[in-house]
């Protein structure tokens, strides 16, 4: 049976981080198959990763899933596995990276701290715990360890957690939040279809959506074939949420928007 591991970082492409851990699970675990989610999470943005892994995960084969993205790394923050209630393994740091994920996915079943040195490099740097210290751990779980031999257990409540942004519905407007921006510049927000059914917002119901000082005209639309190009339109994505989208257009460039920045809908426009 094939063992796999699902690798997500805010490494990127052009250094050696990757490929430097990619050699030490295959030199643990030879036979092990490497699933790359993405290496592009934005540098330290812990928030967009735990999204992008609680998006994910669920489309991914039950295995080891390996994520770093880890601002803290030297510091006081420890480092975790976890085992989720479908019985997935994860591995990374405890800033609040996996939860999400791991609660979409049956909850915390089992949580330990990476302690146990025999399943770490000899060396472990102080600024490189992606290759010293998860990258072992996540290939001896991928060959059968038993998730207790890494390391003592830990108290699932006492596991940080990250303050996830939550919309405001309101009977005129809708204040919400910029989740994440993919390559085409659609803008994922912190909404889902029950939160524009709260407001009544249907496919061709016309809003205005509020960026900083600007405001735009956009309708809300099943599909960017329900659009001319160059409309602005409310669709759901394929994880569900509601984003923003041009379409044939760039719709972050066009508000020049960021993750984290605050978007009002306003549903009777003036």
């Amino acid at each position: 049976m094939a063992r796999f591991i699902t690798f997500l970082t805010d490494f990127g492409v052009q250094d050696d981080f990757v490929g430097t851990c990619h050699g030490v699970m295959k030199k643990i675990a030879p036979e092990v198959e490497i699933i790359d989610i993405t290496h592009g999470i934005a540098p330290q943005a812990v928030l967009q990763g735990a999204l992008a892994l609680a998006n994910t995960l669920p489309f991914m084969p039950e295995g080891v899933h390996l994520a770093v993205v880890d601002p803290g790394v030297g510091g006081s923050r420890r480092a975790l596995a976890l085992r989720d209630g479908q019985g997935r393994l994860h591995v990374g740091p405890d800033n609040g990276l996996l939860i999400p994920a791991v609660e979409k996915l049956g909850g915390i079943a089992e949580a330990h701290e990476l302690a146990n040195p025999k399943y770490a490099l000899e060396s472990v740097s102080r600024t490189f715990h992606g290759r010293d210290l998860f990258s072992p751990a996540a290939a001896h779980l991928a060959l059968g360890v038993p998730l207790e031999d890494l390391g003592p257990p830990i108290d699932p409540d006492a596991l940080a957690r990250l303050d996830l942004p939550q919309p405001e519905v309101g009977a005129s407007r809708i204040h919400c939040t910029v989740l994440s921006i993919d390559r085409f510049g659609n803008v994922q927000l912190n909404l889902d279809r029950g939160h524009l059914d709260q407001a009544d917002v249907v496919p061709g119901t016309r809003v205005e959506l509020q960026v900083g000082a600007e405001r735009y005209y956009a309708v809300a639309a099943r599909t960017f074939a329900d659009a001319r190009p160059g409309d602005i339109i409310l669709y759901e994505d394929a994880y569900r949420n509601i984003s923003i989208a041009i379409s044939g257009g760039n719709a972050a460039a066009m508000f020049g928007i960021s993750e984290g920045q605050d978007v009002r809908i306003h549903l009777a426009p003036v």
